[in-house]
C-alpha cells in the first residue's frame, strides 16, 4: 500500500501563486474604479426662461460630451425641488448676474466639486455663486466619514452570514441569527453613525431601518448561498457582498461618476443599494429610496428563503427512515 505526500515546497508555492493571482484581480477592481472617477451622463438641470436654458444646456453638453445628462426646468425654486428629490446632482441657475450653481452636496461631496469646478469653466473662470441647498452633515462636510462608516456594516454583515453558517446547525436558529442581526445591526449602527459620529442627520428611525434592512439583506444573501452551495456559496456570497460589491457600491462618490456599466451594476448589489438607501434616509427624507429598498428587499426574502430551503434540503436523515444493517428486506 502506498500513500502519497504533497511536498510542502510545492504546496508553500501554490499557495504564494493562488495568492498573488486573487492580489492581481483584487488591486485594479478595487482601484480602478476609484482612479477614473469622472461624469458619465450624470443627472443635472439648468433652470431659467427656455432660450437662455437651452443654450446654457447645449454649450454644457458641447462642453463635457457624454459627461452630463442634462434636463431643463423653469426656474430656481423647481431646480432646489429636483435636488431636494435625488433627481438630479446640481443645477446650473440663469440670472441677471450670471450662473449660480446649486448642489446637493449630501448627495456625493465629489459630485458637488467636480460640478463646481465645471461651472467654473462655462462661466470663463469668473467666480460661481454656490448654493448648498442639501448638505451634508457639518460634523462630515467632505463625506469621508460617510463612506469609511460603510465600510465595516459591509465587513460584518458578510461575517455574520458567515458565521451563522458555520456554526449554528438549524433553519429555525439561522433565521432567528439573521433577523436578530438586522435588528441589532440598525439599531446599532444608527445609534453610532448619527448620535455618537454624527456623519448622518436624518431621523434616526429611518436611518435604523435602512442600516438593518441592509444588514439583513447582506447576511442572508451570504447565508442563504451558504446553505444552498455549502462552502463554494459562501465564497460567492462573499464576492457578491464585499469584493465585488464594496469597489462598485460608490458609496463615496456617485455611481454616475464610475466607468459603465459597473456603477450601474453596483446599485444592483448589497453595498451600493445599502449606501443609496441610507442616504436617502439620512439627508432627502427618503426620497429616490424605492429602487435601492427594493433591492434590498429582494435579497433579504431570497436570502431568507435560500437558508430554509436549504437547511431543509441537507437536513439529516432520521434514524426510522434507515433501515438496520441485516435487517433489510
Amino acid at each position: 500500500m502506498s500513500t502519497r505526500t504533497r511536498s510542502p515546497l510545492l504546496l508553500a508555492a501554490l499557495i504564494a501563486a493562488l495568492a498573488v493571482g486573487v492580489q492581481a484581480l483584487l488591486v485594479p477592481l478595487f482601484a480602478a474604479p476609484a482612479a477614473n472617477l469622472a461624469p458619465r451622463d450624470l443627472p443635472v438641470a439648468v433652470a431659467g426662461p427656455a432660450p437662455v436654458a437651452d443654450e446654457l444646456a447645449d454649450r454644457l453638453t458641447a462642453a463635457r460630451p457624454g459627461a452630463f445628462a442634462v434636463t431643463t426646468v423653469p426656474d430656481a425654486t423647481a431646480a432646489d425641488r429636483a435636488l431636494r428629490d435625488r433627481e438630479v446632482y446640481a443645477a446650473f441657475v440663469t440670472g441677471p448676474h450670471g450662473v449660480s450653481l446649486h448642489t446637493a452636496s449630501a448627495a456625493g461631496p465629489t459630485v458637488a466639486a467636480l460640478l463646481t469646478e465645471a461651472a467654473g469653466q462655462l462661466s470663463g473662470g469668473r467666480p460661481v455663486a454656490v448654493v448648498d441647498v442639501v448638505p451634508g452633515d457639518p460634523d462630515d462636510l467632505r463625506g469621508a466619514g460617510f463612506g469609511a462608516g460603510f465600510l465595516p456594516l459591509a465587513l460584518t454583515s458578510m461575517l455574520a452570514g458567515l458565521l451563522l453558517t458555520l456554526l449554528v446547525t438549524g433553519r429555525t436558529a439561522r433565521l432567528t441569527g439573521l433577523l436578530a442581526y438586522g435588528v441589532l445591526a440598525g439599531a446599532v449602527g444608527a445609534a453610532v453613525l448619527h448620535g455618537w459620529l454624527g456623519v448622518i442627520d436624518g431621523g434616526w428611525f429611518t436611518e435604523a431601518a435602512a442600516i438593518g434592512l441592509f444588514a439583513l439583506a447582506a447576511a442572508a444573501t451570504v447565508a442563504g448561498l451558504g446553505a444552498l452551495l455549502g462552502r463554494a456559496g459562501l465564497g460567492l456570497g462573499a464576492l457578491l457582498v464585499f469584493l465585488v460589491g464594496n469597489p462598485l457600491s460608490a458609496v463615496s462618490a456617485a455611481p454616475e461618476l464610475l466607468p459603465q456599466p459597473w456603477g450601474a451594476l453596483g446599485q444592483w448589489l448589497p453595498v451600493g443599494a445599502g449606501g443609496t438607501l441610507l442616504r436617502s434616509a439620512a439627508f432627502f427624507d427618503g426620497a429616490g429610496a424605492g429602487r435601492a429598498a427594493a433591492v434590498l428587499a429582494g435579497y433579504a426574502v431570497l436570502g431568507l428563503t435560500l437558508v430554509a430551503l436549504g437547511d431543509r434540503a441537507r437536513r439529516p436523515v432520521g434514524p426510522a427512515e434507515v433501515a438496520a444493517p441485516g435487517r433489510a428486506g
